[in-house]
């Protein structure tokens, strides 16, 4: 039973990242910068690969990948930066508790699909490499599209359970979230009820689809890195390897900081050591996916410019 001293809390207060002003403004024109070179950068890529996907070098299961890779992002930066940036300046920092839901829902959405296409994209990569006269057989548009409506709902079921459970919490305790955004973890934190169920719940979803997208980009890996070894041109040895190695660079980041805070069993009893890693990940990656997947690509350049061309034309 709740204390009758406690307060049902129905609102929150975000943290601020300082209480320094100059500093806010700093922080405020980086984050914002930040912000709109990501939807940029990601809807651009979006757009520019819906638009030459037929018929053209994007025409391919990579790109199909990269392209909701990049919606996803831009999801993720939706989801949490503009309320951050509203903060730099709020006086309360409120955030309701049906506000963090549909953060929660976003984000857990965004960071789930991403895990299973960076895993469909090493399997891509896999079949290009390893099995370049199967792999129009195998990665067909029409799989394709499958694996894409398969990542959507695992996406959707799964934020959909962790956002249903915390119905089940009551917060009655502090209404400070010691976060810049509406965490899962920092939300168990500040649980009356014993939020034992719900960690464990997270611990086994987001874990078991952790562990089953690394090893699917790990075996992919492993497999590239055999065929890599085995090429007898190094000019191509040394394409290929750049492309996995930037790729891989960036997954290994990814998964990195989603396996410090959200698959450890006794995680919320941990101090708030997450919020580098949480600014990494919701912030830094989504800015950096599409110079790491796009921009270093000459295909994309390519099609870019192509593309430029024919607007200004029109």
């Amino acid at each position: 039973m709740v204390d009758e001293n406690y307060t049902i809390s129905q609102e929150f207060i975000l943290i601020e990242f300082t209480n320094h002003q100059e500093m806010k403004i700093i922080l405020y024109i980086s984050f914002l910068t930040i912000y709109l070179i990501t939807m940029m950068g990601n809807l651009g890529l979006v757009v520019l690969i819906s638009i030459n996907f037929n018929g053209s070098r994007l025409d391919t299961p990579m790109y199909f990948f990269l392209g909701n890779l990049a919606l996803m992002d831009a999801c993720c930066s939706c989801a949490i930066t503009p309320k951050m940036l509203m903060n730099f300046f709020s006086k309360d920092r409120m955030i309701s508790l049906y506000e963090c839901m549909a953060q929660l829902y976003c984000l857990c959405l965004a960071e789930t699909s991403d895990c299973l296409l960076l895993a469909a994209m090493a399997y891509d990569r896999y079949m290009a490499i390893c099995n370049p006269l199967y792999h129009p057989i195998l990665m067909s548009k029409k799989l394709c599209v499958q694996m894409i409506i398969g990542v959507y709902v695992i996406g959707n079921l799964t934020s959909i359970i962790h956002v249903g459970f915390l119905f089940r919490l009551t917060f009655c305790r502090s209404h400070q979230i010691n976060h810049f955004f509406c965490d899962i973890v920092s939300l168990y934190r500040l649980s009356c009820t014993d939020p034992y169920i719900n960690e464990w719940i997270m611990f086994i979803f987001s874990g078991s689809t952790v562990i089953f997208t690394v090893a699917t980009v790990l075996v992919s890996y492993l497999y590239i890195l055999f065929s890599i070894f085995r090429m007898k041109s190094k000019e191509g040895r040394g394409k290929t390897f750049s492309t996995c190695a930037s790729h891989f660079v960036s997954v290994s980041i990814f998964y990195g900081s989603i396996l410090c805070i959200y698959i450890q069993p006794g995680s919320v009893e941990q101090a708030d050591k997450d919020i580098p890693v949480a600014i990494f990940y919701t912030i830094v990656i989504p800015f950096l996916n599409p110079f790491i997947y796009s921009l270093r690509n000459k295909e994309v350049i390519r099609t870019l410019k192509k593309t430029v061309k024919y607007l200004g034309i029109l």
